[in-house]
């Protein structure tokens, strides 16, 4: 009896040292690879920024799950294409891509590549491989029009827009009625650019706007160069995308800031446990894509708590920007929203049409 069991303990000895099982560790999984495009040159703040910072979001909360890239300043088009491409084909497995331009160029690589998934960040156009996200923007800009309707005294604000897409518009239009709401003498020049990124050109109409008039002014472009005009000038502005306080710490009224790590975070970990599907999600306040806060110091308490008074009433649904209380007309008469009517997500997502107390045209 003690001979056999003194042979099974040889033999259990010698499985020790000789099965693969606990001669050699299972190879470690690699890395899940993430590729993200930029429009724009990586800058400290601005659109590109925050899209920078949800990739470093991903980074930090999956270490050693996920490796990412981005390529940065890759203008729409042909050349959104190209990068795309080299990305997927450098085995990355999720491709965010962060500009309404990139939404076609996005959806012809994926058609290539049925493996990989990609996320048109902006675009609405999905495919079994492609989802598309995207924020209301445009409850950040009601809020700040808020704070610019209680900080004017010229009641004139500035809007230096990129490209008239539905995107812009509802941003434009829900500043307008943020402001008017607590200054009903309120309104809104703006001058289009044609032009996402172009901090002369920027600067240019900023200075021209504050020539007019203009004593407060927002913006939907990809740098800092209105903040800085308006620093420059003794004006007030409300600051897109980041926090802009280090280019202007005197300008400042008010923020409109977009956080995007969760939402970029969310979709890698759903890449990593095989649950990703081709979704499309539109948050805003309540999901916490976009926030409003880092008021400047011109700024009295009372706007601010008035302000994020009304940031609550959007996360809770009390307040939406496009339900009209009265009448909303657009800036050549014509009926845009009745009273007590609100429009639907697909109304605002094809917005073609300037409110009331803007100064400007759409080409149509």
């Amino acid at each position: 009896m003690y001979k056999n069991l003194a042979g099974s303990a040889i033999v259990a000895l010698a499985a020790c040292f000789f099965s693969p099982s606990f001669s050699q560790s299972a190879p470690a999984a690699d890395p899940l690879k993430i590729g993200f495009v930029y429009v724009t040159p990586v800058t400290d703040a601005g659109w590109v920024r925050q899209h920078e910072e949800g990739r470093k979001a991903v980074e930090a909360a999956l270490a050693g799950k996920v490796k990412t890239t981005f390529v940065e300043n890759v203008p729409e088009g042909a050349d959104a294409e190209r990068v795309i491409r080299d990305l997927a084909q450098q085995g990355n497995k999720l491709i965010f891509t962060p500009s309404f331009g990139y939404m076609e160029p996005t959806l012809k690589v994926a058609r290539d590549f049925p493996d990989v998934k990609f996320e048109s960040i902006t675009g609405y156009k999905t495919a079994p491989n492609v989802a598309t996200a995207n924020a209301r923007y445009y409850q950040g800009r009601y809020l700040a029009g808020v704070a610019a309707g209680r900080m004017t005294k010229t009641h004139i604000a500035g809007y230096v827009a990129g490209f008239p897409i539905p995107e812009v518009l509802q941003g434009i239009n829900a500043f307008a009625l943020g402001m008017r709401s607590v200054d009903p003498k309120a309104h809104v020049k703006v001058v289009w650019l044609d032009a996402w990124f172009d901090p002369p050109k920027e600067r240019d109409a900023a200075m021209a706007l504050f020539d007019k008039g203009v004593d407060v002014i927002a913006f939907h472009t990809g740098s800092t160069a209105v903040m800085a005009a308006a620093q420059e000038r003794g004006k007030m502005a409300v600051a897109y995308h980041s926090d802009m306080r280090k280019v202007a710490p005197d300008a400042q009224i008010v923020a409109v800031t977009h956080q995007w790590g969760s939402y970029y975070t969310q979709r890698a970990q759903a890449m990593l446990d095989g649950s990703w599907k081709a979704t499309s999600v539109w948050g805003g306040v309540k999901e916490g894509m976009i926030r409003v806060g880092d008021f400047g110091p011109k700024v009295p308490k009372a706007v601010q708590e008035e302000v994020l008074a009304r940031q609550q009433d959007i996360a809770s649904g009390k307040l939406q920007v496009f339900r009209a209380v009265e009448d909303v007309r657009d800036n050549e008469g014509q009926l845009a929203i009745a009273k007590g009517l609100s429009l639907r997500d697909d109304q605002i997502l094809t917005m073609n049409w300037l409110v009331e107390g803007v100064q400007g045209r759409v080409a149509r």
